[in-house]
C-alpha cells in the first residue's frame, strides 16, 4: 500500500467533476449505454490509445484533438456500437456528436473527447445519440459516477471503478477512475476503455508522461485472450481544483502523484483481467531476476497469455511445465539452470530442477481460487525467477474456460 487511502466514489471523487449515465437506446438490450464525464473547468488532458492500424473514429478524433491542444472538459462515451471501420460517415458522426455535446454544455466542441465500445463495423445510432445528449447533460451530478460506469460496459459482468486520496502540500489530492473491458484484452492496449480524473495541477507534458508510464505498468500488462481492438482508449484529466502548486517536473510531489495514478490504473487493469470473458479467477504472474524491467515484463506477459497455462489453471492442473515453456519462449535470454517456479506457496522448480510437491493440494489451491470470483481469494499467483538481475515485473490475466468460446462464438448472433 502506498502513501494514499481508498475513498468512496470514482470519477467524481476529485473536486470539480460531475458524471452521468443514461439509457439512450443505443444497446439492443435496453441497458444504460451513454455516459458523460464533465469537469467544471478546463482540465489538462492526456491519452493513450490502441496500437491497431484499424481504429475507431473516436480514437482518431481524440488523437487529433489532443495534438491540437492538451486541454479538455468533457468525455462522451457510448456503448453498443464501436463506430470502427465505418469510413467517412463514422468520422462525421463523431464530429456531430462532439458538436452537439459542446452546444448542450455551452463549451467549445474542441474541448470534447469521445470514446465508443460495441460491435465493429456498426455506426453509432445517431438518432438515439442526438436525443440522448441533452438527457445525459441534464443528468450530470457529483453522485453520477456509478451510473456512468454502468453505461460503458458491454460483456462485462461487473462495473469497475476506484478513488484514492493523498496529501500534497497539506491539501488532499484525489484521483478517480472507471473502466470497462472483458474480452479482446491483450498488452499494447485492448478492448478496454479507461477514464481517470484528478484534481491536481500538473503541466500537460508531465501528465502525459505519467499516464504513459502508468499504463505500461497496468493496462499494458494484462491479457485475457491475445486479441487487441480498434477502440482502446485511456484518457486522464487533471483540473487543478485541489489548489496545489502546479507540478512542472519530477520530484517528491510528482512521484507521489504518479504512484497514486499507477495504483488506480493497476486496480482497474486487474479488475478487467478478473472479469475476463468466461473467467473463473484472476492470474497474477510475478517475474524477478531478469536483466531489466522490460525483460521481466515480457516474460510475465508471455506466461499469463499462454493458452496452455490458462487452460491448465481452468482445469485445476498444476502443470508447471507449461509455465516453464512459456518463460522459455518469451524471447528473453536467461540460463535455464537459474529458473525457479512457484504456484502459490508450492515450490515446483529450483535452480532449473523439478521438485516434489503435493499435486492434490496444488490442484485444490487452483480450485479454491476459482470459487472466490470477485473476492480477494480469487487470485492464482505464479512466481518465476530467472536469475539474479534487478529486473522485476508483474502481469495479470485469467483462466481460459469453455464459456469464453461460447460468448465469442455467439457475439453478434
Amino acid at each position: 500500500m502506498g502513501d494514499w487511502t481508498e475513498i468512496q466514489g470514482s470519477v467524481t471523487a476529485p473536486r470539480g467533476y460531475k458524471a452521468a449515465g443514461i439509457t439512450a437506446g443505443l444497446k439492443p438490450s435496453g441497458q444504460p449505454d451513454l455516459a458523460l464525464i464533465f469537469s467544471e473547468t478546463e482540465a489538462i488532458a492526456a491519452g493513450v490509445f490502441t496500437q491497431s492500424q484499424v481504429r475507431a473514429a473516436c480514437v482518431d478524433y481524440c488523437r487529433q484533438r489532443l495534438t491540437a491542444k492538451s486541454y479538455a472538459q468533457a468525455i462522451l462515451v457510448n456503448a453498443g456500437q464501436a463506430n470502427a471501420a465505418t469510413g467517412a460517415q463514422g468520422w462525421e458522426d463523431a464530429l456531430t456528436s462532439a458538436k452537439k455535446l459542446g452546444e448542450a454544455l455551452n463549451i467549445d466542441p474542441d474541448s470534447v473527447l469521445l470514446a465508443s465500445t460495441g460491435v465493429i463495423g456498426h455506426r453509432i445510432k445517431m438518432d438515439q445519440m442526438l436525443t440522448g445528449i441533452p438527457q445525459v447533460v441534464s443528468a450530470l451530478s457529483v453522485e453520477g459516477g456509478d451510473q456512468a460506469s454502468k453505461a460503458i460496459i458491454t460483456t462485462d459482468l461487473v462495473t469497475k471503478s476506484i478513488a484514492l486520496e493523498t496529501m500534497i502540500e497539506g491539501r488532499p489530492v484525489r484521483i478517480g477512475g472507471m473502466c470497462k473491458g472483458s474480452g479482446m484484452i491483450h498488452p499494447n492496449m485492448a478492448t478496454m476503455l479507461g477514464f481517470i480524473t484528478c484534481d491536481a495541477a500538473v503541466t500537460p507534458h508531465l501528465w502525459q508522461e505519467m499516464l504513459t508510464r502508468a499504463v505500461n505498468k497496468s493496462f499494458n500488462q494484462i491479457t485475457v485472450d491475445g486479441d487487441t481492438s480498434t477502440n482502446d482508449t485511456v484518457i486522464a484529466l487533471a483540473n487543478g481544483q485541489s489548489r496545489t502548486t502546479t507540478i512542472t517536473e519530477m520530484g517528491v510531489n510528482a512521484e507521489k502523484l504518479e504512484a497514486m495514478l499507477t495504483a488506480v490504473c493497476q486496480h482497474l487493469a486487474k479488475a478487467i483481467a478478473r472479469d475476463g470473458e468466461g473467467a473463473t479467477c484472476l492470474v497474477e504472474v510475478q517475474v524477478s531476476g531478469a536483466m531489466d524491467e522490460v525483460s521481466a515484463a515480457k516474460i510475465a506477459k508471455t506466461i499469463v497469455g499462454s493458452s496452455l497455462v490458462k487452460s491448465a489453471i481452468f482445469g485445476r492442473d498444476p502443470n508447471w511445465g507449461r509455465i516453464a515453456g512459456a518463460a522459455g519462449r518469451a524471447g528473453v535470454v536467461f540460463d535455464q539452470n537459474n529458473l525457479r517456479i512457484k504456484l502459490g506457496d508450492f515450490l515446483m522448480m529450483e535452480n532449473g530442477q523439478p521438485l516434489p510437491f503435493d499435486r492434490q493440494e496444488a490442484s485444490n489451491y487452483l480450485k479454491t481460487a476459482s470459487q472466490g470470483a470477485y473476492l480477494k481469494e480469487d487470485t492464482v499467483l505464479i512466481s518465476v525467477s530467472v536469475g539474479d538481475g534487478s529486473g522485476c515485473a508483474k502481469a495479470w490475466g485469467c483462466d481460459l474456460s469453455y464459456d469464453y468460446v461460447k460468448i465469442n462464438a455467439e457475439y453478434t448472433t
